[in-house]
């Protein structure tokens, strides 16, 4: 049954704030300290290489960092609310399992080689688990840093397990250098790897399978080689190139208090990045939950009962319910959602005079 969203405003102000975030740290072979560095965090070691900074998964659940729900699980309070916190115009499975997993990463070291599957295959292969289509939003890179990203014109899979086995598989691989701003989208079956130097902001699908295709010949501390996953793999890289390994252009726009930018509005998840610089009006109109990502600045997110301060490094989830509200300060904030993209993008760019052809700078809006 939908509900409207006049009475999703009117189910109690304990809910409808925004909503921050313990994040979670994860030790990797490849992390370090930058992400306590830049957003002036204390971490637990020197090798975290992920944040969870939004998520609600098996592998790790955000516990409520302020306000009346302070220390309480995202899952508890979905449970509790439903609807109420994550929209009505959500499929019941994304109300089931939250739909998005926010992510920063610190790449200390070259990660290696992965590929992600879709949600078939995932559905038969990893459990019943959801594909992993992602994006990334380099936060800093040092000079000359780079990645992977896609397989080389031409390369099969023959070709490709051939360089598995010799160990030899760099120059199958294409190479992208990459500087703070930059986006790119990977969806499910594009083969890549994050060079070493680089911070991203991850956004995807709440799934955490991952194909080790080459780890560049490591080990870990007790000498052993990592898993790899070279069948499944094989079985789920993009061999035929539907994807240009080059970087999102995205479509930027003038709004009143700064810039828009639609870099990604996929079939799982969209991505705007807001350059604030005064105060920009947004709403909540009770059909879908945002999340807010601070990559630089600070402010406050000024709502009808409240004001939240934030700081670079935060995540906010924005209610479905809170109606209007105002990002105030100067700051640049990456606002991911599940987006309807006809109503959300297509019809919002045409009125601004933006063809469906300058459209497909926007990554997966017409898959």
């Amino acid at each position: 049954m939908m509900i409207a969203a006049e009475q999703i405003l009117n189910w109690g102000d304990s809910l409808l704030y925004p909503l921050l975030f313990d994040p979670i740290y994860k030790s990797r072979i490849w992390g370090g300290e930058r992400i306590g560095q830049i957003f002036d965090r204390q971490l637990p070691s020197n090798d975290i290489g992920e944040s969870w900074d939004v998520a609600c998964h098996k592998n790790g659940t955000s516990l409520i960092a302020n306000g009346p729900h302070k220390g309480r699980a995202l899952d508890e309070l979905i449970e509790e609310y439903g609807r109420r916190l994550m929209g009505t115009a959500l499929d019941e499975k994304d109300i089931e399992k939250f739909p998005l997993l926010i992510k920063i990463l610190d790449a200390s070291q070259l990660l290696s080689v992965q590929v992600h599957p879709g949600d078939e295959y995932a559905a038969l292969h990893e459990n019943g688990e959801l594909g992993k289509t992602e994006m990334w939003y380099i936060i800093d890179a040092e000079p000359d840093a780079y990645l992977y990203y896609g397989v080389k014109p031409g390369v099969d899979a023959d070709a490709f397990r051939a360089a598995i086995e010799r160990g030899d598989v760099e120059p199958y691989l294409c190479a992208l250098k990459v500087e703070e701003g930059d986006v790119l989208y990977i969806p499910s079956g594009m083969v890549h790897a994050i060079g070493s130097g680089i911070v991203i902001c991850e956004i995807q699908q709440n799934s955490d399978t991952t194909y080790r295709v080459f780890d560049w010949n490591r080990t870990d501390d007790e000498g052993n080689p990592r898993e790899l996953h070279i069948d499944k793999a094989l079985d789920v890289i993009d061999f035929e190139g539907r994807y240009p390994s080059e970087k999102v252009k995205g479509i930027r726009v003038d709004v009143d208090g700064g810039f828009k930018t639609y870099f990604v509005a996929g079939p799982y998840f969209a991505m705007e990045k807001l350059e604030i610089e005064r105060g920009m009006d947004e709403t909540a109109e009770g059909d879908k939950f945002y999340i807010l990502t601070i990559v630089s600045g600070q402010g406050s997110i000024d709502y009808d009962g409240g004001s939240q301060p934030f700081k670079a490094g935060d995540s906010i989830m924005i209610p479905a319910g809170l109606g209007e509200y105002t990002i105030r300060g100067g700051a640049t904030v990456l606002k991911s959602y599940i987006p309807d993209r006809e109503k959300d993008i297509i019809s919002v760019l045409e009125a601004k005079g933006y063809s469906r052809k300058d459209m497909e700078a926007i990554a997966g809006l017409f898959d």
